[in-house]
């Protein structure tokens, strides 16, 4: 049995469902009969017809009461992906008011007794009109979902291959400064085996143990941002992986010519942080503070390049940590580049994964860093901890 074809007749005139009856049938419609609003609910229920058609006044639940409630139940399951009804009613002449408080409350349509075929075709007509209508939009939109799902896998794919694509282009970058860095030190090795001479030798060695150093530092950030390590925060002295880092990087900054200079805030309060990570993290920001005061041309012969380590609490709890150089600072494009993998402003002298490092781990205390840099003016790095 066709949905489409469905029909529950309700009237309380015995002969009025006899004889309409019949005429529904006679267009091809399956009609299921019920004499008041109550045993229409229950066949409703039970058969789910496509059309009701219903008199407004019987005795009991009236016509319009049971509009209310079908269609509240239609609506309920269609929610559920459930059924569409259209109900029509049936009306004397002195109750238009009452047919017009039916279509606010989306009926289809009325017709009155005594009831012509014309007025009951259109009726009907319209039913069905508004059944297709609905299903129409109903399979549109399902289209449309299906559309919107796909073109976003679609979507996501091709980020995703994007993504993996700048990432292995970005590696490869690295991969071929570094081999060339080998390259130069194998040559030099190679003259001064050919020449025996000891100073290519010994400058060839020091290349080959740089690059080395390179290739094993490159290796260990893959590794840690591929696979980060879990977060192990402890109460701790906010200010102890900045001394940390201030003491293990003192040499390096003098032997650069710049000067390095600690600055935590007294008595800072006990904050809740994984204090080996943000060593990790510090010690990019303050190494690459160090470089880009050596790129500015700040030496040992050319003192002036500072670097500024500071650690401040937060109102209403937190710690800021700082990292300020007069380097070389930063263009707009260095900038919106910065913490992105395998963008480094050393050339071949960095990896490009140090600070998308050091981001992950403030991000993953739930913190923020930001950056404020000028051409030839150095640079600031500002990380937030939050309490």
């Amino acid at each position: 049995m066709s949905d489409a074809t469905r029909l529950l007749l309700v009237d309380d005139e015995e002969g009025i469902r006899k004889v309409l009856g019949l005429s529904l049938a006679d267009r091809g419609f399956t009609v299921h009969m019920a004499e008041n609003a109550e045993q229409a609910l229950a066949l409703f229920r039970e058969l789910a017809p496509t059309i009701v058609i219903t008199d407004i006044k019987m005795p009991g639940m009236d016509g319009l009461e049971l509009l209310r409630t079908i269609k509240a139940e239609a609506d309920g399951s269609a929610d559920c992906g459930g059924r569409d009804v259209e109900v029509i009613l049936i009306t004397g002449h002195g109750d238009i008011d009452l047919a017009i408080q039916g279509i606010k409350l989306d009926a289809t349509d009325f017709v009155t007794k005594p009831i012509s075929d014309d007025a009951l075709d259109i009726a009907l007509g319209r039913a069905r009109e508004r059944l297709s209508m609905r299903r129409a939009i109903r399979e549109h939109t399902r289209e449309l979902e299906r559309l919107v799902e796909q073109k976003t896998r679609e979507l996501l794919a091709a980020e995703r291959l994007a993504a993996v694509g700048q990432t292995v282009a970005g590696l490869s970058h690295a991969i071929k400064n570094l081999a060339s860095g080998l390259e130069g030190s194998i040559f030099l090795l190679g003259k001064g085996l050919e020449l025996d001479r000891r100073a290519y030798l010994e400058q060839g060695w020091e290349m080959l143990q740089a690059n080395v150093e390179k290739i094993k530092n490159l290796s260990l950030e893959m590794l840690r941002y591929a696979r980060p390590e879990a977060l192990k925060p402890a109460p701790c002295d906010p200010a102890l992986p900045a001394r940390q880092v201030a003491e293990l990087l003192a040499l390096k900054a003098k032997a650069a010519g710049v000067e390095l200079c600690l600055a935590p805030a007294p008595d800072l309060p006990l904050a809740n942080i994984d204090a080996d990570a943000l060593h990790r993290a510090l010690m990019n920001l303050v190494g690459n503070a160090l470089d880009a005061c050596q790129t500015a041309g700040f030496g040992p012969d050319a003192p002036g390049g500072r670097v500024d380590l500071s650690v401040s609490s937060l109102p209403g709890g937190g710690v800021r940590y700082s990292v300020s150089d007069n380097g070389c600072g930063l263009d707009e494009e260095a900038k919106a580049r910065l913490f992105t993998a395998f963008f480094s402003t050393k050339g071949e002298g960095g990896s490009g994964l140090g600070l998308m490092t050091t981001k992950k781990i403030v991000e993953e205390h739930g913190g923020s860093i930001a950056v404020t840099s000028e051409i030839n003016a150095g640079t600031t790095f500002s990380i937030v901890i939050p309490g």
